[in-house]
């Protein structure tokens, strides 16, 4: 059971619930060991954009389809993987707007990009952002475009069949294919420089896009 200013609550698998900064909150479990859930910490600019531009979140619970736990539970294998970073904030960031969007669609959608030509801009923009930065993660591409990063990432995957954080690893093994027609020997060097998390990444990736290992080819293209 969950207090919060006032008016108490009950929790089970099947609802999530949001906690707001400054928040005095109780909780009073009925079993020893407490509870078991998934956390993630989103900052106010975060928030805001995927409420429409209010960062105060609803703090009754939200229904939990399951199809959205499915999605909840592959969050998870792709964290204990060791996932790319950026992948995991990817889904994170769409879990939380598909939590949002069962209370008001209408204002999650408020960002939303109304014309195909806006949409193809989003797209044509996030492609020309990660051409001259890899690095740069889903919030700031979407701040820089001016659009929440859960429609950013919508869009993306919608006009060109993968998300974002799966065209920075094209873009990756890219880099690294013109490495290895170079003649690089040192994987995990190369791994490194490129951005992948080490060279087992490196090699999943780049085997996923080419279907052949880096060594292969190496021998192929020298």
């Amino acid at each position: 059971m969950r207090s919060v200013n006032g008016t108490e609550m009950l929790l089970d698998p099947t609802v999530a619930y949001f906690t707001n900064p400054g928040q005095e909150q109780r909780y009073d479990h009925p079993h020893d060991h407490g509870d078991d859930c998934t956390s993630i910490g989103l900052d106010q600019r975060l928030a805001a954009s995927l409420w429409g531009g209010d960062p105060t979140l609803p703090d009754r619970p939200l229904p939990v389809s399951p199809q959205l736990d499915f999605e909840h539970r592959m969050l998870l294998a792709a964290a204990r993987r060791g996932g790319d970073s950026h992948e995991l904030a990817e889904r994170a960031v769409a879990l939380t707007a598909s939590a949002l969007e069962h209370v008001e669609p209408a204002r999650v959608a408020a960002a939303r990009p109304s014309t195909s030509r806006a949409r193809r801009a989003l797209v044509d923009g996030v492609r020309e952002a990660l051409i001259a930065d890899l690095d740069r993660p889903l919030v700031e591409l979407a701040a820089g475009l001016a659009v929440s990063p859960h429609h950013l990432s919508r869009v993306f995957r919608r006009a060109t069949g993968h998300t974002v954080a799966r065209h920075r690893m094209r873009l990756r093994a890219r880099v690294a294919l013109e490495r290895l027609a170079g003649g690089e020997q040192d994987l995990a060097r190369l791994a490194a420089e490129v951005g992948f998390a080490d060279q087992s990444h490196l090699c999943r990736v780049v085997r996923s896009e080419t279907g052949r290992t880096p060594a292969a080819l190496r021998a192929s293209l020298i």
